[in-house]
């Protein structure tokens, strides 16, 4: 049995191109908790989500076999990219035959569950019904918006590499996350929610 651990992921996709079935199958194990979270994130249903995970690695073991991938040094930024375009294309068809009608500009804000201080028990306790009421407004936003707070608060990028990701401007992105944060903040008022934490 082959050992991949000093391989990257960008190595092993270039050994599957070369017919190593094996490297395909440690991509898969390295990469497949990262990008259901990110797609479950987006869509919020398991059983739609496990349906675009299966799709989004179709894609990227066709577009591997039409050899489309190019060591760039970044493989998860490219099958995240693949998967924002599947999950985008599914949406699209759903907004077709009008069964799903996700609002243009959608985004969410910068919260953070784990950025929450232990200063006592009752500020954990509040600090945790914040965060907790915090997540069911970032699940009322619409898809667009939720993806760009996901990648950014969740998973640290960079709004350049949101853009990139996404296929829209660096505006388009920071105009997505100013939304969000209003669209929260009206939430917010609305249900009567406080977002400030207690340290």
């Amino acid at each position: 049995m082959e050992n991949f651990n000093s391989f990257t992921d960008e190595e092993l996709a270039l050994s599957y191109i070369d017919g190593n079935n094996k490297a395909f199958d440690e991509l898969l194990t390295r990469n497949q908790d990262k990008l259901f979270s990110y797609i479950f994130f987006v869509v919020r249903d398991e059983d739609k989500a496990n349906d675009l995970f299966q799709e989004t690695f179709v894609k990227v073991i066709t577009k591997l076999h039409q050899k489309r991938y190019v060591d760039s040094g970044k493989f998860s930024a490219w099958i995240m990219r693949i998967a924002h375009n599947v999950i985008m294309d599914w949406y699209r068809e759903q907004r077709a035959r009008n069964l799903v009608e996700p609002t243009e500009e959608n985004d969410l804000s910068n919260l953070s569950g784990n950025d929450v201080l232990d200063v006592n028990v009752e500020n954990k306790y509040v600090n945790d019904q914040i965060m907790s009421d915090v997540k069911k407004m970032m699940n009322m936003l619409p898809p667009t918006q939720r993806e760009v707070v996901f990648m950014r608060f969740y998973q640290d990028l960079s709004f350049k590499e949101i853009a990139e990701l996404t296929g829209v401007s660096i505006n388009t992105s920071l105009g997505r996350m100013r939304y969000a944060i209003l669209n929260l903040r009206r939430m917010s008022k609305e249900y009567n929610i406080a977002l400030q934490l207690d340290y």
